[in-house]
């Protein structure tokens, strides 16, 4: 969450004016992250926030107010997208589009202990039940064709050794494109990382910035949250942590014998996908204000720890 496109407080009140939300208090940018301008605002009618989406196809975003409605109607806390006086949820604002949503309670847990991994867990399982039947469909601009496109640019910097484990991967995309394993899916997150999910001590208060949400496997939106959430001091997986994100995720579905087969491959794709991603992001907003350039390097010596994968998916509990 960053400030790429400042809002003042004048165009701030005007865009207000059209919602139920009382009068305009107090306005903050959010700094800290790499992809949306984000602004803590509050109101006499509440707490709220609001985004300017800068990168991806505006034509998507429909599927993000539909998806939080989904969620907000499982009972999972999601911050949906909170519409005007006349019924819109979608606006336009600085020239770019626009949403107000309800502000969470709670927290961002940086060291997080066996049980908040549990309750991650069993959250994402929970968005996976509850669009898994649904007709919610949507493409990853950052999947298995977009890895393909990208891997060989970066590779070829590499060294031997590493330029070798990399093909390796690569060859894993292309066989998976063209038969795809037979794996269940759903709609994911595909960004469950700390900083998106709020714990008022350890209860699971809320889950933000779903605007990289699409259809795809659901043991790969495991295997993205594994991995920023069951790391120990040394970035390796922490066996406790690990087991228990995976036995709360297994307590609401069971994992199936074919992704007992694909983990450790899954769990080098989702860090294969956030090296490539924080290298284009490093590429383009360097030296930038008010933005965080996150390091590419974490993810890259993950997927090179991954090469020995030694903890599996919990069959029967």
């Amino acid at each position: 969450m960053s400030v790429f496109t400042p809002v003042s407080r004048e165009q701030l009140d005007a865009f207000l004016d059209g919602f139920e939300v009382g009068r305009l208090i107090d306005v903050q940018g959010i700094e800290g992250g790499s992809e949306n301008s984000n602004f803590f605002v509050s109101c006499t009618g509440g707490e709220f926030v609001l985004t300017l989406v800068e990168r991806g196809d505006p034509q998507g975003l429909p599927f993000i107010v539909e998806l939080l409605d989904c969620l907000h109607r499982a009972e999972l806390s999601v911050p949906y997208a909170v519409t005007d006086r006349q019924g819109v949820a979608l606006h336009q604002l600085n020239g770019k589009p626009a949403m107000l949503q309800p502000r969470l309670a709670g927290r961002h847990v940086e060291r997080p202990d066996a049980a908040h991994c549990e309750a991650v867990g069993r959250w994402l399982a929970q968005m996976h039940a509850a669009t898994a039947a649904s007709s919610l469909e949507r493409t990853s601009e950052r999947g298995l064709a977009w890895m393909q496109d990208q891997l060989p640019r970066l590779s070829a910097r590499q060294s031997a050794d590493l330029e070798s484990l990399l093909q390796a991967l690569l060859d894993r995309i292309v066989a998976w494109r063209q038969q795809s394993p037979d794996l269940p899916r759903a709609v994911l997150h595909a960004d469950l990382f700390r900083d998106n999910v709020m714990f008022d001590g350890h209860h699971l208060s809320g889950v933000i910035d779903f605007y990289n949400a699409a259809s795809g496997w659901a043991l790969y939106d495991v295997a993205i949250a594994v991995n920023d959430w069951c790391l120990d001091g040394a970035g390796a997986l922490e066996p406790r942590l690990t087991r228990n994100l995976l036995a709360g995720y297994a307590s609401q579905r069971r994992f199936t014998p074919a992704e007992q087969e694909c983990w450790p491959d899954m769990l080098r794709l989702a860090a294969l996908r956030f090296w490539l991603s924080r290298h284009i992001a490093a590429d383009q907003h360097a030296g930038q204000p008010g933005v965080l350039v996150k390091d590419p390097e974490h993810f890259l010596q993950l997927l090179l720890r991954h090469q020995q994968v030694d903890i599996g998916l919990p069959l029967a509990l």
